[in-house]
């Protein structure tokens, strides 16, 4: 798998742009704010549909348009495929798959995967544990056909019970639905997460001490709502309802949903040690890098293709032991890497300097 072409248009600082990455590998230098990382953007676009920085879509929007556009060319042995997004900056996004809308997400699903490695990976163990459940949900977005439509569902649905409540959850008909699809929802979105827990267990030690050179890593999911989060999709189904009907008082008073998956805490262990409060900055670091090559190793293993890596920024981030490492790790897939000099880059491949909203090989 990789990219033939992505076009921009008018798409961040981009007004139009058309780019054919190197088969194998390809460096883009330039200064910072030059649009290195708009471009990754857009190509990561066109595998997870969403801003790879978490931003709204409205804000991918060149500022002096009302929509943007996002085009790409993904090549196999076998066959072609052309991705095309148009990004409205308020509404929903058009997409069309070889020019034609796809009935279900999981026409979609595989189109494209990447794996990108960033500077705010950090975030990863830093931060809060959204940040490792949409880790966890992008993996799984990636390998399962069905997991983009289980997602969605979950969404929605917590969406409308916590507008409900915020009504005032005055019908207890009306409450015993939103329960029942909640937890029915619930259910699979938490076994799918468990499938990727699960998958990583076999890489993400190994992945871990590719970069450190040593130390065991965990991925433990917690869930206040089960004690059994490696259930199947009925047992889960029955746990997370009794926890829905025990929480109605409290759901009521705070007019929001207290408990569920959008609350559950996966965590990272280093050697047993909680990665958050207790690993070193380097450990840290070396864990965020393990995390991105296991999900990658995860995706080979699961669909068979390689995803394309986007390393935005990422060498000069590391010191020259991680580095190195880094650099022998890597797998063989079509990479794009960026970076303010070349130095920072121990890794040969095509050039293009990006500057003043071009892209021009050197």
């Amino acid at each position: 798998m990789r990219i033939g072409w992505v076009s921009l248009q008018d798409f961040r600082s981009y007004r139009e742009v058309h780019w054919r990455p190197d088969p194998s590998l390809s460096i883009l230098v330039g200064p910072n704010a030059a649009g290195k990382t708009n471009l990754l953007e857009g190509v990561a676009y066109l595998a997870l549909l969403r801003s790879f920085r978490r931003a709204p879509d409205g804000v991918l929007v060149h500022r002096d348009a009302a929509t943007g556009i996002v085009r790409g060319e993904v090549r196999r042995t076998d066959r072609s495929a052309l991705i095309e997004i148009e990004i409205p900056r308020q509404g929903r996004k058009q997409v069309l798959l070889n020019g034609k809308r796809p009935a279900r997400h999981s026409e979609l699903s595989g189109a494209l995967r990447v794996v990108t490695f960033l500077p705010d990976d950090l975030d990863l163990i830093k931060r809060g544990p959204g940040e490792r459940r949409s880790y966890l949900d992008e993996v799984a977005y990636q390998v399962w056909p069905g997991a983009a439509a289980e997602q969605a569902q979950f969404e929605r649905t917590l969406r409308q019970r916590n507008a409900f409540l915020k009504r005032g959850a005055d019908d207890p008909v009306t409450w015993a639905v939103w329960d029942e699809r909640l937890a029915d929802s619930g259910a699979r979105l938490v076994a799918r997460r468990h499938q990727v827990v699960t998958a990583l267990s076999g890489f993400l030690t190994d992945a871990y001490r590719d970069i450190a050179g040593k130390g065991r890593v965990e991925f433990v999911y917690r869930a206040m709502w089960t004690d059994r989060p490696e259930a199947g999709v009925e047992d889960l189904r029955a746990d997370l309802h009794r926890a829905l009907e025990a929480s109605r008082r409290t759901d009521a008073e705070r007019r929001i949903t207290t408990v569920g998956p959008h609350r559950d805490d996966p965590n990272l262990l280093v050697d047993g040690r909680d990665a958050r409060y207790e690993a070193s900055q380097g450990e840290q670091r070396s864990l965020v890098l393990a995390l991105r090559l296991a999900a990658h190793r995860v995706i080979r293993e699961i669909t068979g293709e390689e995803p394309v890596l986007l390393l935005d920024d990422v060498f000069s981030e590391l010191d020259v032991d991680r580095a190195v490492a880094l650099q022998a790790a890597l797998p063989p897939s079509q990479t794009v890497v960026t970076t303010t000099a070349l130095e920072h880059v121990p890794l040969e491949g095509a050039i293009f300097e990006v500057r003043g909203g071009e892209v021009v090989p050197r």
